[in-house]
């Protein structure tokens, strides 16, 4: 599908009436900065992620109207329900950046409360924002009150080991007025390290004080892990993070296993038909040499795991010209086809 970027329409007519519940647990595609861009939302909708959300994009960025944040917003109806993240620690900054995103017409407003990457979390925002949660608060709250649209917040568990404050936090989100809660199970400080305390997520969930739904998010790695998550804690939805990358059938797969059906496994020639169509989308929407170097961000993980694939991985990196690609990814069809598994 060729997507020029100077041809997408952002504003897209609002026409999905937003439910974050559903009698099966919503999947999602959680938002990953320089990976959940326009192409890969596209690809993870059609394998059945439920819900999408865009890159998180900073305030300050859609108020100086900065192109690389209006391209991240940019979406298609076929993408519904998505949701705009923002990120920021300037109460003023955020509340003005509303009424840019607004025009967008997305189908919710998530605030991120959760990147725990230093050059964000050190200026206070992202994560940085849990170790001052009455700001956090005030700020949520004045966003849901100007805002027309769903506010939803994801954040983490808290700060550091120390400050675990979102049972406490989620409650009170909800007092404030936000629409839907997805909680990342490890702190700030652990960045991507050790392992998601879903406990926490399900403790939340099981408070019967809490209405809003909740998503969790963290490790889940496979569709078995994403079945006892549901299992064990009940969580309204999970949002599936870097499982996602160069795994987009991920969404189908464990939509299978959720409904009792048999799994259908990827061959290696599917496996590069997605990624040579991840590749066209990606050069239709950034130009070539801009798309060529995104795509680097997904080759690995499409072939994670192949027998005898350095000798391909090197030469996947290294071209730089759309063709010198594609014939790459037509050797590993011709190497692997033959005994396909």
């Amino acid at each position: 599908m060729s997507v020029p970027i100077m041809l997408i329409a952002i504003f897209a007519p609002y026409s999905v009436t937003l439910d974050f519940t559903s009698n099966n647990c919503i999947l999602g595609l959680s938002p990953m900065d320089d990976i959940t861009d326009y192409p890969f939302r596209v690809i993870c909708k059609e394998f059945g992620a439920d819900i999408l959300y865009t890159e998180f994009i900073a305030a300050e960025g859609i108020n100086h109207n900065a192109f690389k944040g209006k391209r991240k917003m940019l979406f298609t109806d076929e993408m519904r329900p998505i949701g705009i993240q923002i990120f920021g620690a300037d109460k003023n900054e955020l509340l003005k950046c509303l009424a840019v995103v607004e025009r967008a017409e997305p189908d919710f407003i998530d605030l991120n409360w959760g990147c725990p990457v230093r050059k964000v979390a050190d200026k206070g925002a992202g994560s940085g924002m849990l170790k001052d949660t009455h700001k956090l608060l005030e700020i949520t709250e004045s966003i849901v009150r100007q805002s027309h649209f769903p506010v939803t917040v994801k954040t983490r568990i808290g700060f550091d080991k120390e400050n675990i404050c979102i049972e406490t936090l989620a409650q009170q989100l909800q007092d404030v007025g936000v629409a839907m809660l997805a909680i990342h199970g490890r702190t700030r400080s652990q960045m991507y390290t050790g392992q998601a305390n879903w406990s926490i997520i399900g403790a939340v969930k099981k408070n019967t004080n809490i209405r809003i739904p909740i998503y969790g998010n963290g490790d889940i790695d496979s569709p078995n892990k994403a079945l006892q998550a549901k299992q064990l804690y009940d969580v309204d939805g999970i949002l599936i993070g870097r499982a996602a990358i160069g795994n987009p059938w991920i969404f189908e797969q464990t939509k299978r296993l959720m409904n009792g059906l048999p799994e259908r496994s990827i061959s290696i020639r599917e496996r590069v038909d997605i990624c040579r169509r991840h590749l066209q989308m990606s050069i239709d929407f950034f130009g070539e040499h801009t798309g060529l170097i995104v795509m680097k961000r997904h080759y690995a993980s499409y072939f994670k795991s192949l027998p005898n694939f350095k000798q391909f991985r090197t030469p996947l990196f290294n071209n730089s010209s759309r063709d010198q690609v594609y014939d790459i990814l037509n050797q590993i069809t011709d190497y692997y086809s033959p005994n396909d598994f």
